[in-house]
């Protein structure tokens, strides 16, 4: 059983890492493995996100059909359609424009007009280009810089706890299909993380 020691990344398909203490918080109450790894990456790229933009507690965001309850029942204030016109649809609801976006898909420039002069980007896909003259800030979800995070990330576990923080696993995966763990995302329609696991020892 192999044991992977990383310096400066915590890995994504590796068995077993050795990370710092501050890394490191329990297995949250009544969830097994597979979900709980599915808590850092995307759970401290949100915190971080909200972090980096400092917005107000409105939550406005796009999603397709199928997808419209579920986002609401998660939390989401207004839930609009998807598509090209969703930074129109976003100025009907706010005239003025949002004070944010996190963008996690790669739409910010697209969605840059509905964020509005001197508003704020957190993007974690695509670097995002945005005219100068409107004031706009950009900031990196870089994971990473949370990495020694640690009451962040126990907050995230505290949330599971309680449910307030519900983790989606889309599928599940031996670690010998890793490639195919990378291809079902970029392919799209997911609605969860893809799990790797590894065989026990023995």
């Amino acid at each position: 059983m192999a044991v992977a020691v990383i310096s400066g990344t915590h890995g994504a398909c590796a068995e077993r890492l050795v990370v710092p203490a501050e890394s490191v918080v329990r297995t949250p109450v009544g969830l097994t493995d597979v979900p709980t790894a599915t808590l850092p990456m995307n759970g401290l790229t949100a915190r971080m996100a909200l972090d980096l933009l400092e917005l107000p507690d409105r939550v406005i965001v796009d999603a397709a059909p199928k997808d419209g309850r579920l986002v609401k029942d998660l939390g989401a204030d207004v839930v609009l359609p998807r598509g090209t016109e969703y930074p129109e649809l976003i100025r009907r609801e706010v005239p003025d424009g949002v004070d944010g976006l996190v963008d996690t898909a790669g739409i910010a420039e697209l969605a840059s007009s509905a964020v509005r002069d001197n508003g704020r980007i957190a993007w974690s896909v695509h670097r995002v280009a945005v005219s100068a003259d409107r004031g706009i800030v950009t900031r990196t979800t870089f994971v990473p810089r949370y990495a020694r995070e640690h009451a962040k990330l126990d907050r995230l576990r505290r949330l599971a706890e309680e449910g307030r923080l519900t983790p989606r696993v889309a599928q599940t995966l031996p670690a010998e299909q890793a490639a195919e763990a990378h291809r079902l995302p970029a392919a799209g329609g997911l609605r969860g993380r893809v799990v790797l696991t590894f065989r026990q020892a023995g």
